[in-house]
């Protein structure tokens, strides 16, 4: 990664200081590459990174050189799921990518010394903005004052499921005469 400007959430600033101690135990290639990652970055909390950061979790539309637009979520670790819809951190693709803006390039030495440029074409999802927008949609609600609508009336003769009618009773004399027989 040559000169690239990157933005970091406290959160994914914190996985990659855990993932940069546990591999310098191991002499990891990728080492170098974390140690400057976070030296160069600016830290950022979680609720003021812009919506068009790449942040762990994000949906990615990137372009490897000249190459065609690829889309991947960026993951902290491989999952299991569709082959080819997510990319790693823990590749040097997936590590340059994280905190870059949308429109930003940056270049990077593969492990077998060949270099590549990485474009971030576009953030489609990322998952800091996706709870802001929600946050603020209900925020919205509570200040809102609720109507109530009746939606349906019931009739003078409802009861309760369950509920037994009363007798039947009548003003003077109940009794219905020998035609009720």
């Amino acid at each position: 990664m040559t000169g690239t400007k990157c933005w970091l959430t406290t959160k994914d600033f914190a996985v990659l200081e855990i993932m940069l101690e546990r591999r310098r135990a191991f002499a990891d290639p990728i080492v170098p590459m974390l140690a400057d990652k976070l030296s160069k970055a600016d830290v950022v909390p979680i609720d003021s990174v812009g919506p068009d950061i790449v942040t762990l979790n994000s949906r990615v539309v990137f372009r490897i050189d000249a190459g065609p637009a690829e889309t991947r979520t960026l993951v902290q670790n491989e999952v299991r799921g569709p082959v080819g819809s997510s990319l790693s951190i823990t590749t040097r693709r997936g590590l340059c990518m994280l905190g870059m803006a949308e429109g930003q390039t940056a270049s990077i030495e593969q492990a077998d010394g060949r270099r590549e440029s990485i474009l971030i074409a576009a953030v489609l999802y990322q998952p800091e903005a996706a709870r802001r927008a929600v946050r603020e949609k209900s925020q919205a609600e509570v200040r809102r004052p609720h109507r109530l609508t009746l939606v349906y009336s019931a009739a003078a003769d409802w009861r309760p499921l369950g509920e037994r009618a009363g007798m039947r009773q009548t003003e003077g004399d109940d009794d219905p005469g020998p035609t009720a027989a």
